[in-house]
């Protein structure tokens, strides 16, 4: 169930980024920051997977949140952090920008 929350954040977050880059600059942009989260999700997937092999069993730490829970809870932690330094912009609205 987490597994599957965490796949819907994704996609709508790629959606809502997508969208505002289209609609912004263009729709080459909007594609090519798609990819960009496409990429960092594929390559940040396994990564996270080898660092959490190490530490934790199969099992996990019980029935909803396993190895893979784990791991995709660790990826999405990670990249909140990032995408938020990186689409400031995109998310920052005129009052925010007075301060």
């Amino acid at each position: 169930m987490i597994n599957a929350v965490i796949f819907f954040l994704h996609i709508i977050f790629a959606l809502i980024i997508f969208t505002k880059k289209w609609q912004d600059e263009s729709l080459g942009s909007a594609f090519q920051n798609l990819l960009l989260i496409v990429v960092l999700f594929s390559v940040g997937w396994p990564i996270s997977t080898m660092l959490v092999k190490i530490f934790v069993e199969p099992e996990g730490f019980g029935l909803y949140f396993d190895r893979d829970a784990i791991v995709l809870s660790l990826l999405t932690f990670g990249e909140y952090f990032f995408y938020r330094g990186y689409y400031r912009k995109e998310f920052t609205t005129e009052v925010d920008k007075g301060k």
